[in-house]
């Protein structure tokens, strides 16, 4: 007795060793700081060299010069607070996965009858030992362990998609703060030259050359402009806490952006044809709903086949007070007058039904937002060319109102419109162009991958304007 006694500790003691333990993991401010702090440059560095992502390319990252556009979308990806969060989903999936394929533990069962009353005589201590094991784990195993492995394979695709989606929102905050940047050189020349006018009609109007009707024009166009920087310089700002917020930067932060960035543009919009052929085998989040949906297959059939009855077996070793000794075998099966497991199976098979619907939902939506922004691209380009078409006459409509101001056959209000309308004009253009870069990226995260377009013709474009 003593030495099953310990050869029962003995397995206690195994089981024991096998167990996890739990070490503390506090949330306090030193912790948050630490993990708020991004990585170093040179791991930097080396992390988005070896970055693996369906989309994203490999980049050797050099901040040296400024951010480009396509360092500012992998910088996102590492580095986003946002985005470790979401990571961690996969740790919860392969958790998930592992606890699938986990088999119930057998029951190990063990009693000691000991005479203590009545005629004990030629009584000895009885025992008895049993195992069993339910079986039924088997039948539902493959299924389950196949549905979570879809749902891991699920994870890791819609993590990549929001991975891509903050990817593209760093680089069009780039793209937004150079455009900002270049409406910005505009307005402020326009606010030096026309407070300089504004200087000289003072003058002018103390000598009695202009009158005060022309000074009030000279400080309501000064007073105009003025605003117009200040709003961009709000705008400027704005984008830029944007930009650091995106890239998992502090906001007091700076992010020096790369000189002569190529700008995005297109010598034709591409057909709507052309994007949404095969966008249900590119876009991540519609590949990940159809892996979701194969998982909830398997889940359903785990479902159906957990309907069977449950089935234990066990093995049975005892002794009796007598000093006899039985060995048996037993079989336990639960009776399914009732539970069937109709509730579970109903409920997987209506979530199967939803993600079917979702899915077919998704994939309409996803081509209608493609048809959205293509029309929208196409307005733009027409506005741009359009307005393009104009500057040239504008600016001999200045020139032939400032001709006739020094000449005394034009009033200076005249000349401040015509000047204000070319200005506006050209910082309008600068807008068109921002706004088709912004549906640039927005066609990229709809068709789901890099679209090609024809660089620096818009930076050409901008210096001529201006």
């Amino acid at each position: 007795m003593i030495k099953k006694s310990y050869f029962l500790v003995a397995i206690a003691l195994g089981i024991l060793q096998g167990c996890a333990t739990y070490h503390r993991m506090p949330l306090d401010h030193s912790t948050v700081t630490q993990r708020l702090m991004p990585p170093s440059m040179e791991a930097i560095r080396i992390r988005a060299k070896a970055i693996k992502h369906p989309i994203l390319k490999p980049l050797d990252f050099d901040d040296r010069n400024g951010l480009s556009p396509d360092e500012a979308a992998i910088l996102a990806v590492l580095i986003n607070p946002k985005l470790r969060a979401i990571r961690d989903q996969r740790e919860v999936a392969a958790a998930q996965l592992l606890q699938a394929g986990i088999l119930p533990n057998p029951q190990f069962s063990y009693s000691l009858d000991v005479p203590t009353g009545g005629s004990t005589q030629g009584t000895i201590n009885a025992f008895g030992l049993g195992l069993s094991w339910d079986i039924t784990s088997l039948i539902a195993r493959g299924a389950k362990i196949d549905a979570a492995q879809s749902h891991a394979a699920f994870v890791d695709l819609d993590v990549a998609w929001q991975e891509w989606q903050v990817a593209e929102a760093a680089k069009m905050h780039v793209f937004q703060l150079v455009y900002i940047e270049k409406q910005l050189v505009l307005a402020r020349e326009a606010e030096k030259v026309l407070q300089e006018n504004l200087t000289v009609i003072k003058r002018a109007v103390e000598i009695r050359e202009k009158t005060v009707t022309e000074l009030a024009a000279a400080e309501a166009a000064s007073q105009q402009a003025h605003l117009s920087v200040l709003t961009l310089e709000q705008e400027q700002e704005r984008e830029r806490l944007m930009l650091t917020q995106t890239l998992g930067l502090l906001s007091d932060q700076t992010v020096p952006l790369q000189r002569d960035i190529d700008l995005p543009s297109w010598q034709a919009i591409p057909s709507i044809t052309k994007i949404i052929d095969g966008i249900e085998e590119r876009r991540l989040d519609l590949l990940a709903h159809k892996v979701g949906y194969e998982s909830q297959e398997a889940n359903l059939r785990a479902a159906i086949r957990s309907q069977f009855p449950r089935i234990n077996i066990g093995f049975s070793h005892a002794r009796d007070t007598t000093n006899v000794v039985t060995t048996g075998f037993g079989i336990t099966i639960d009776l399914p007058f009732f539970d069937r497991n109709q509730g579970q199976i109903a409920i997987e098979r209506t979530t199967r039904n939803q993600l079917f619907d979702e899915y077919v939902a998704r994939l309409f939506e996803a081509r209608s937002e493609v048809a959205r922004i293509l029309s929208d691209m196409g307005s733009t380009q027409r506005q741009l060319s359009a307005t393009e078409e104009s500057i040239p006459t504008l600016e001999r409509l200045v020139q032939t109102y400032n001709t006739a101001v020094q000449e005394g056959n034009a009033d200076i209000l005249s000349y401040y419109n015509a000047r204000n309308e070319l200005t506006g004009k050209q910082i309008e253009i600068i807008k068109l162009k921002r706004d088709l870069a912004v549906l640039s990226i927005a066609l990229e995260i709809a068709a789901g991958q890099y679209l090609p377009n024809r660089q620096s013709a818009y930076t050409i474009n901008l210096k001529t304007n201006r």
